[in-house]
C-alpha cells in the first residue's frame, strides 16, 4: 500500500497544483520519517510522554535548547554547549553525535544517508508543534 502512496503521487504530480503537490510531498516524507524514527530512534526516544525511555522524549525539539527538557539528566557536556537543536545541528547529531558532541551520553547511532536524516527531521518537524522562537535557556 505505501508504494502505491508515491506511485499515485508521480502519476498525479503534475496535473495537481504546486501547492497541493507540496502538500502530498511533506505528507509523504513525513509519514516516511516517522517509520524511520520507530526504526531508528524510537526505542530510546519516545515521542510522546506516555511511552517510557532511555533518553528525552523529542517533541518540541526543532529550536530547543539542548539539555532543557525537563527533569532529564542530560551530560553535563550536552548542558553547557549552548546549542539549539536547529535543522543542521540535528543532522550532525544524527551522523555523528560522538563527533559533534564529545562527551555526552548517548551511544552513537550513525545515521549518515541524507535522505533518511531528511525524512527523520520532516517528522521531528511535524511533532514540534511551537515556532521556537522562545528558546528555553
Amino acid at each position: 500500500m505505501k508504494r502505491i502512496i508515491p506511485a499515485l503521487f508521480l502519476a498525479l504530480g503534475p496535473a495537481l497544483p504546486a501547492a497541493a503537490s507540496e502538500t502530498i510531498y511533506e505528507s509523504i516524507k513525513v509519514d516516511a520519517g516517522q517509520t524511520l524514527y520507530d526504526a531508528k530512534c524510537r526505542r530510546c526516544h519516545a515521542d510522546d510522554s506516555t511511552d517510557p525511555s532511555y533518553g528525552p522524549p523529542l517533541e518540541n525539539i526543532v529550536g530547543r535548547a539542548a539539555g532543557s527538557y525537563p527533569d532529564y539528566d542530560f551530560s553535563v557536556a550536552l548542558e553547557a554547549s549552548g546549542i539549539v537543536w536547529t535543522p543542521a545541528a540535528l543532522r550532525a547529531w544524527m551522523e555523528d553525535n560522538d563527533g559533534f558532541m564529545p562527551g555526552t551520553k548517548m551511544r552513537h547511532v550513525g545515521i549518515t544517508d541524507r535522505t533518511v536524516q531528511d525524512f527523520i527531521l520532516a517528522y521531528l518537524g511535524s511533532i514540534t508543534t511551537r515556532d521556537g522562537s522562545a528558546v528555553s535557556e
